[in-house]
């Protein structure tokens, strides 16, 4: 199986995963998946296409440069649709999806090679509320720390598309300037979910324990808590050896 060929395989399970109707992280049209192929293209699920049945029809290449020149420009809805038509590699291919723009800012971020974004019913309950950014900043328990790093970036609500895009852009470099990484978890706030990494273990695992952490927190909140660890423990917890091994094993 050449590059591009694991690449899509790769995406499609992935897409699957997370569409999946035993844990609806995305429903009907929700949610989008992308891969990177080099560095100037790269995969994205095509606009309307449904993450639970994608095929290899609805995932687009599309040329990350003319994606990426987008993010500089002022321009209007129909201008988006316009050059996210011209990004496709094969013009007779499907609309990528307007989120394309995001995902191919991401994909450039130097070891991000899948990104994923879905709906989360319990994360959203989080980032529906006005504690959206203490669910970003804290950790509860050892696990979420390891799948979904220190802390998220937390994105306030922005319009679908090219301002979305912008905002994203802005806040994950935030993160790499003080941590000198790329985040694991993008939290939107009143709209979704994005994880990213070098392997769809790692960006279904960042999905799945968000979802997890996210339960949790709302438990919590209904018996008083929740009770967040210390910054001393999460500092422990993401430095210790055998923790760095198992985030290691996804990254594989």
């Amino acid at each position: 199986m050449n590059h591009r060929s694991q690449k899509l395989a790769d995406l499609l399970k992935l897409s699957r995963e997370l569409g999946n109707p035993r844990a609806p992280l995305a429903i009907l049209g929700e949610g989008n998946t992308s891969a990177r192929l080099s560095d100037d293209r790269l995969l994205v699920k095509a606009s309307g296409s449904t993450l639970a049945t994608l095929t290899a029809k609805d995932v687009v290449e599309c040329r990350t440069a003319a994606l990426l020149d987008m993010l500089d420009m002022e321009l209007s809805d129909a201008e988006v649709e316009k050059g996210l038509l011209a990004s496709r590699v094969n013009p007779g291919d499907p609309k990528p999806s307007v989120e394309s723009l995001f995902h191919a800012w991401l994909l450039a971020v130097p070891g991000v090679e899948f990104v994923a974004h879905a709906h989360p019913p319990m994360v959203n309950s989080v980032l529906c509320s006005p504690r959206a950014r203490e669910f970003a900043t804290k950790r509860l328990f050892p696990d979420e720390i390891v799948c979904c790093d220190v802390e998220a970036v937390l994105v306030p609500y922005v319009d679908p598309g090219l301002p979305l895009a912008r905002a994203i852009r802005a806040r994950v470099k935030q993160f790499i300037q003080k941590y000198s990484r790329p985040p694991r978890v993008v939290l939107l706030q009143n709209h979704g979910v994005i994880t990213v990494g070098r392997t769809t273990e790692s960006v279904l695992a960042a999905m799945l324990m968000a979802e997890k952490a996210a339960g949790i927190w709302l438990g919590a909140a209904t018996l008083g808590g929740p009770v967040f660890m210390s910054p001393k423990q999460v500092a422990r917890i993401s430095t210790r050896a055998d923790e760095a091994f198992r985030r290691a094993r996804l990254e594989k």
